[in-house]
């Protein structure tokens, strides 16, 4: 169940959307190759530090933060590290839950027939309407919302257990399916090349960059929420390779989606693999409404697409949920209607984004873009970085050695050896680089 939750953690909107759409953007098969390797020399041992302290604490991340440095004699300051990722996962699934509600949205429309032999002029101005509605799209946002604090007030057993032991099958499932169709329907061959057959020519710095920071954002790392999720995980059972499981599947969604995607874009010239966020909501209903038994398979995609927002969200809620039930004498219920209401709320701001405030910016940023800047350029790096300083350099050395077993170990010593000098310059980097494009392109 741990297994399933963390992977439903981990398989979300950053799969099923942003992969495919960065990986066309930046060229290809050497994008993947990079975003590979950036998944086993930052990804997972980040990650492995974050299970490793939630096993620990045992409680929410913040209050598993200030227990762990207040044992070890600390400094208050490492506290930061619980209360930046909680914050993070709430401004995450603020936004988050509105652009699944665009999904959501797009699942009755494909059963009706509404891209039935549609071009990319009429699907683009479809989606301009979406937004613009702000009344619909605030409608489908609520509903998400309402489904994620659902599957979260009924517990951990009943709840986040039973939701991801349902969603998770059936997101490999519809995958599954996806595949077939791409395979009869679509341009498989090219679909094989572009993604595994690597042309470095088209890698610059800002790709590799780019792959890192995804590798980051991909596995939910700096959102609190596998820290809470590590606070649940058994005694005795083995992170390393745990972690590796979760990581390993996935990559493996990350790349089914893709082979699912672009054999079907690849298969009608017209549609550009690097037409950016809008792959999903312009380009690829275009391609299902003109393809036999396409509308069917395009509401199934947006089943999916829905699916793996569902399972990532419930687990962006959970750290805050677990800290009000017990530092401030909440009741599940409660905790999770103060926060979903908190989130939904912030979500306004995200809606009137994309209409009566598009014209209200600071610096370049519409509210949605800066919330998005906020916690995936800052936020989640800075808890990142100070995850691994603290797990690598300050925290004393027999915590992380009695949690994974790892006094005599070679793989313990190349973990801690990799958290200490690998991760923190590469974190480091995807910050500043980040800032400096921001004050870049605002001067």
């Amino acid at each position: 169940m741990f297994i399933m939750a963390a992977t439903g953690s981990a398989v979300g909107l950053g799969n099923i959307w942003k992969f495919p759409y960065i990986t066309g953007e930046n060229g290809g098969g050497a994008f993947v190759l990079v975003y590979l390797v950036c998944i086993l020399l930052l990804g997972i041992p980040v990650m492995v530090a974050e299970v490793m302290l939630g096993r620990r604490g045992r409680q929410s991340p913040i209050s598993t933060m200030r227990q762990l440095t207040s044992e070890a004699g600390l400094h208050g300051f490492w506290n930061s590290i619980g209360w930046l990722g909680v914050i993070a996962g709430l401004f995450i699934l603020s936004f988050y839950s509105v652009i699944a509600g665009w999904a959501l949205a797009y699942i009755p429309e494909m059963g009706k027939g509404t891209f039935q032999g549609v071009d990319p002029i009429e699907s683009q101005l479809f989606f301009d309407t979406l937004l613009a509605d702000k009344a619909r799209l605030i409608g489908w946002q609520s509903l998400f919302m309402l489904m994620t604090v659902g599957v979260v007030t009924c517990g951990v057993v009943r709840g986040l257990g039973a939701a991801v032991r349902i969603l998770m099958p059936l997101l490999f499932v519809l995958l599954l399916a996806m595949l077939v169709f791409a395979y009869r329907e679509g341009d498989f061959a090219a679909a094989i090349k572009f993604l595994f057959w690597p042309d470095f020519s088209a890698l610059t710095g800002r790709s590799i960059l780019e792959a890192l920071g995804h590798s980051f954002f991909t596995l939910s790392l700096g959102m609190g929420s596998i820290m809470a999720y590590g606070a649940y995980m058994p005694v005795g059972t083995s992170i390393g390779k745990t972690v590796l499981t979760i990581a390993l599947l996935d990559v493996v969604v990350a790349l089914m989606a893709g082979m699912a995607i672009f054999p079907i874009v690849f298969a009608h010239p017209g549609i550009n693999p690097a037409a950016g966020p809008e792959l999903l909501f312009v380009s690829l209903p275009v391609v299902f409404g003109a393809m036999p038994g396409g509308l069917a398979v395009g509401m199934l995609f947006f089943i999916l697409v829905t699916i793996a927002a569902w399972s990532s969200a419930i687990s962006l809620i959970e750290p805050a949920v677990a800290w009000l039930i017990e530092k401030r004498g909440f009741n599940r219920f409660t905790a999770n209607i103060v926060l979903g209401f908190i989130a939904w709320t912030l979500g306004i701001g995200t809606v009137l984004s994309f209409n009566d405030w598009a014209g209200f910016t600071l610096g370049d940023f519409t509210f949605f873009g800066a919330m998005d800047f906020l916690t995936s350029r800052i936020m989640l790096p800075l808890t990142g970085l100070f995850v691994a300083i603290f797990v690598g350099w300050v925290m004393p050395r027999a915590t992380p050695q009695s949690e994974l077993d790892g006094e005599d170990s070679l793989m313990f010593s190349l973990w801690l050896w990799v958290l200490r000098y690998i991760c923190p310059p590469a974190i480091g980097v995807v910050l500043l680089v980040g800032l400096y494009d921001t004050f870049t392109a605002a001067g």
